[in-house]
């Protein structure tokens, strides 16, 4: 076997913030062999990003050793970054440029000139299927079509090794095949090594070899195959027979010996601790037949390992309430859909982001909205939480008209942004008492309210911890706490889930199907095509319009062709439809 494109040895890298000492890269070791794509795996604060800039040369490390192409990352840190290609999750592009003239100037940063200037960008803007764009301002292009212009940028000189971090996040998912392939057809014809940092674990999937981060350690490093292998026997299906597909997930969640269930199409997705577990579960399937089939013995999943690695490596990682303490409080709650969206219009100048959208909500359901950036999925969001005045058309929230009392309507909902709307230099006692305060609760109810949420939340260890100091679970935790303080009937959620791992992930979506169970009205928006699996319907937003909206079984069958079909697959057979309608 050749030498490695990139040899870690015992790496350890910390960052000192407010005098707080974290340790991003935890004794790593670890190579990256060349000639293919190396998947890097593991949620926000992982250490992802950090390594990638450790192998740039742009980090050192607080010790131990990092080479690249035969280079020490230290010494040799100008030498590396005139030989690698690195793409970080934010690549500058020049968005008042146009597609060509961003070419141009990277090629000028690179030093490439000459005759195969010219090829070179032929080749590049074919490769990506921008040839007919070039003329096109960036700023003017969809969000997928932004990525393969900032991965041709970076490829305008041919690179050993390309290190690209989390490119697909954002983009739908037709987007992140065309990225997929593109990278894929690099590494075949032109000899490239890559390494691709990815939230997505179908992704990760994917890729020759993985390394699996968390809290900045490395849990595995092996080919997919290597680490599914040992779950077999232990993953199974269960046919849902009813109707209520969140119920009969809790139910055989709770069987023993179950390390992980979910909804997936019309089953629940099992991961056992052992095989012997399968006895359990027949028995429970048998007494709840009129819900559930018999277990079904399936091929374990990459997700699947990734689940098992994280319980093994967390064996006391908390569950989340299968009811909420309190019921909420559905104030204004009228007759009919509790939100209802008619001819919804909003434009940006000339441009118009949201093209006429109908669609209703009804009391307790969970509606997800989905679509790649810039679709109007956000904008539509915005304005449904009375962030954003419309320019056309019904938003009607608990019967409240968006377009002459947003101020009332905000008053009424709980709203927990992408971002987390934390103040992160207070306490999480001190954003309990200040978001409880802002919703207009008096000193007894606050008092309550932030006890339960403390309760609840299992936030008793971390009161006099300040925001930015807690690990990204309990951030997420700590966001929707403040978001239902006063206990709301309708919930925003803008990607709650963004950057987390799976089982937090499974953790937050079971306390939303509590409150969707208690009566909560749930809107949230999402990337990940297999939480809209979590909704009781969808809506797909593409191009400022409603492209498809139904149940996730219906859009399955309706797009994907059947039932069993995925949410990703149909997804791309609709946008390919309606590409394919503009087009003629």
């Amino acid at each position: 076997m050749s030498e490695p494109v990139v040899q870690l040895d015992d790496v350890v890298r910390s960052f000192t913030e407010g005098g707080r000492r974290t340790c991003a890269l935890d004794h790593l070791t670890a190579a990256i062999e060349g000639g293919r794509i190396t998947g890097l795996v593991g949620p926000d604060g992982a250490g992802k990003t950090t390594l990638m800039r450790l192998i740039t040369g742009l980090l050192p490390p607080d010790s131990g050793s990092v080479t690249v192409l035969g280079l020490d990352s230290v010494r040799d840190a100008q030498a590396i970054q005139s030989k690698i290609a690195y793409m970080p999750q934010r690549f500058g592009l020049y968005e008042d440029l146009s597609v060509i003239e961003n070419l141009d100037l990277y090629a000028d940063l690179q030093g490439l000139a000459g005759a195969g200037r010219k090829a070179r960008f032929e080749r590049l803007l074919t490769f990506a299927g921008l040839t007919p764009f070039t003329r096109r301002l960036a700023g003017r292009l969809s969000g997928g079509m932004k990525q393969k212009l900032g991965l041709v940028c970076t490829l305008v000189r041919p690179p050993p090794l390309l290190l690209l971090d989390e490119p697909s996040v954002g983009v739908d998912p037709v987007s992140r095949r065309e990225l997929w392939q593109m990278v894929a057809d690099l590494v075949t014809k032109e000899g490239i090594s890559v390494l691709w940092s990815t939230a997505y674990l179908d992704e990760a999937a994917r890729c020759e070899h993985v390394l699996l981060l968390s809290g900045g350690r490395l849990l595995a490093a092996d080919t997919p195959a290597a680490l599914t292998g040992p779950l077999a026997g232990r993953v199974f299906a269960l046919a849902l027979a009813g109707a209520d597909k969140r119920a009969a997930a809790a139910l055989v969640r709770a069987v023993p010996g179950v390390l992980d269930a979910v909804i997936k199409g019309r089953a629940v997705h099992v991961l056992l601790e052992a095989p012997e577990g399968a006895e359990a579960l027949t028995r429970v399937a048998a007494e709840h037949a009129d819900s559930l089939a018999p277990p079904k013995a399936i091929e374990p999943g990459f997700e699947d390992a990734f689940i098992a690695l994280l319980r093994a490596d967390r064996p006391a990682a908390p569950s989340a309430p299968a009811a909420v303490s309190e019921p909420p409080v559905v104030t204004g709650k009228t007759d009919g859909p509790v939100i209802r969206v008619a001819g919804l219009r909003r434009r940006f100048g000339t441009f118009e982001a949201v093209a006429g959208i109908d669609f209703t909500v009804s009391a307790g359901e969970i509606f997800g909205l989905l679509g790649p950036n810039g679709a109007g999925k956000s904008t539509t969001f915005r304005m449904l939480c009375g962030l954003l005045p419309p320019s056309d058309g019904t938003a009607l929230v608990m019967g409240i008209d968006l377009r002459r009392a947003a101020a009332v309507a905000r008053g009424r909902v709980g709203y927990m942004a992408q971002k987390f709307s934390l103040y992160g230099n207070m306490s999480v006692a001190q954003n309990l008492d200040f978001f409880a305060r802002v919703y207009g609760l008096a000193a007894a109810e606050r008092r309550r309210a932030i006890a339960a949420a403390i309760d609840d939340f299992a936030l008793a260890e971390h009161v006099d911890l300040a925001a930015e100091t807690l690990p990204l679970g309990f951030k997420q935790r700590l966001a929707l706490a403040c978001a239902i303080m006063h206990r709301p009937g309708v919930l925003f959620l803008d990607e709650p889930t963004s950057g987390v791992d799976p089982l937090v992930r499974r953790e937050f979506w079971s306390r939303i199907n509590a409150m969707a169970t208690a009566g909560v009205t749930v809107m949230v928006t999402t990337h990940f095509m297999e939480e809209a699996e979590y909704c009781d319907r969808i809506g797909i937003i593409y191009r400022g319009r409603l492209a498809a909206s139904g149940t996730p079984d219906k859009i399955r069958l309706t797009y994907g062709g059947s039932e069993d079909a995925t949410l990703d697959d149909a997804f791309v057979t609709l946008i390919e439809q309606i590409e394919r309608k503009a087009a003629a």
